[in-house]
């Protein structure tokens, strides 16, 4: 079987055409250096650390809100989920970490976000056990930054909360209550598949290396019973964009998880007209031949009632102040394997004196009583590197596909975003291991067997799978009946 390129799953708002339509050279990320040792290779992203990982008493639930006015303004939106929360920890008490404004604008960010987590989430003067694991974030990037979001997520079950509006905040909270107070009478869940199949390379090999293949192992571990599905349902067929159908079943009020496989819409050819253009549209999900669902298309009608839904899209989520893969692909550009245009990749960042925002789309769902509770998406660009596994022709769909299964089984919703991030986890380690055996040469005076090139694949691979975030309450779990015995 040949190898799939590695493509981008980012298209221009104005004419749908994939901004990057060369990819990058399969063949090129295959040759990346291996680990020193098997050591290397060992798992060390542990999230159960002997405790129920979905018990709140034993891993305890906490917020993280900006400092000052607009924090407490925060709290008291999100007060009733609070009380649910402090109720359900056994009223031990819901620790509330505040962060100070200029953490976002720092030039620094990095570095003071990685301190951040380790000298206030994992300070010494509070027992372990009173550290929550849960942590929800409040606010959009401007106000408690991205990357904090990403170190936290290291160690705890990250999720954020992030509207435009006062009232989106409390529609949320009381979808939430809710569902928790009156769950459905179904004890399973329906899991759809959905993909535009636009005819583009970046969506065509989405669907052969993971949705086709991820669709064929949830449907195996249904009949084996590890997947506690009641429907499970492919939407569309190749060559039909097959949106009718999502909406369709979408609308049925009955918790369901969807995985959804599209470009996400950047930025026109000749750029956003303004920004209140940008933050409706960008990171909407195209649908090709110029169509697309955006935040209002979504905003009231029934879609994924009590569901929580996986949107695979660049910027589907949100979108950083800066690119985690801007210089990495100016080196691969350099050495030949990046021919694409990269001001067209950049074009929709933020420009200076504009800021990083969470996406309208999952805004809207999140605040629509008939929506979802959690919408799992990526930050920044979103390629295939996280499911086409560089040592493996096979790829690495269970990385997408374990999520959804865990979320099936009644694990809250953070705990499904941990298993996709431990192939984050596992890139970190790696590089780590390739840095070390560098540095060894250099001080042996040797020269250095480790590839540039290669690294900076495996660069591209961390900043891919290390951009999937959650928005909604990371202790949110579908809302079924207890299974019978």
């Amino acid at each position: 079987m040949t190898a799939e390129n590695l493509e981008l799953l980012l298209a221009h708002a104005d004419s749908h055409q994939p901004v990057a339509p060369q990819g990058l050279p399969a063949e090129a990320a295959a040759r990346a250096p291996p680990p020193e040792s098997p050591e290397a290779r060992e798992e060390t992203h542990l999230w159960d650390d002997g405790e129920d990982p979905n018990s709140l008493p034993a891993q305890r639930w906490g917020l993280v809100v900006p400092e000052g006015p607009e924090g407490e303004r925060l709290l008291a939106l999100v007060a009733p989920l609070r009380l649910l929360r402090q109720e359900q920890q056994e009223e031990n008490p819901v620790r509330v970490y505040r962060v100070k404004p200029e953490l976002a604008s720092s030039p620094q960010r990095l570095e003071h976000c990685s301190r951040w987590v380790r000298t206030v989430l994992d300070d010494e003067s509070v027992p372990v056990a009173d550290r929550p694991r849960y942590l929800l974030f409040l606010g959009d990037f401007d106000q408690v930054p991205f990357e904090l979001q990403q170190c936290a997520a290291s160690s705890a079950y990250v999720g954020r909360l992030a509207f435009r509006r006062e009232q989106d905040y409390e529609a949320y909270v009381d979808k939430v209550l809710l569902w928790e107070r009156k769950p459905s009478v179904e004890e399973r869940a329906r899991g759809l598949f959905f993909t535009v199949h636009d005819g583009t390379a970046a969506t065509s090999t989405g669907y052969r290396a993971l949705v086709e293949p991820g669709f064929t192992q949830a449907r195996q571990a249904q009949e084996m019973g590890r997947f506690p599905l009641k429907d499970l349902l492919e939407l569309g067929a190749p060559g039909e964009p097959g949106v009718d159908a999502l909406l369709e079943e979408a609308a049925r009020p009955h918790p369901s998880l969807l995985f959804t496989m599209s470009h996400g819409l950047g930025s026109p050819r000749a750029g956003w007209r303004n920004t209140d253009e940008q933050l409706a549209l960008q990171g909407a999900m195209c649908l090709g031949e110029g169509q697309h669902l955006q935040a209002t298309d979504l905003a009231s009608r029934p879609f994924l009632p009590g569901g929580i839904w996986f949107f695979f899209a660049c910027f589907g989520a949100g979108t950083p102040s800066r690119s985690a893969f801007q210089h990495w692909l100016r080196q691969l550009q350099a050495g030949g394997q990046f021919s694409g245009r990269l001001d067209a990749i950049t074009a929709s960042l933020p420009r200076e004196g504009e800021r990083p925002f969470v996406a309208a789309l999952p805004q809207a769902v999140l605040a629509n009583p008939s929506g979802p509770l959690a919408v799992f998406g990526h930050v920044d660009l979103a390629w295939t590197y996280g499911f086409q596994d560089r040592d493996n022709r096979r790829g690495k769909v269970s990385r997408f596909v374990e999520p959804l299964q865990q979320l099936a089984r009644g694990r809250r919703a953070g705990v499904g975003l941990g298993w996709l991030l431990r192939g984050y986890q596992q890139a970190n380690q790696e590089l780590t291991t390739l840095y070390d055996v560098e540095e060894e040469a250099r001080g042996a005076g040797r020269p250095s067997q480790v590839d540039a090139l290669q690294r900076a694949h495996l660069w591209m691979l961390r900043h891919d799978l290390g951009g999937y975030v959650l928005l909604g309450d990371p202790a949110v779990k579908l809302p079924l009946a207890p299974r019978s015995p």
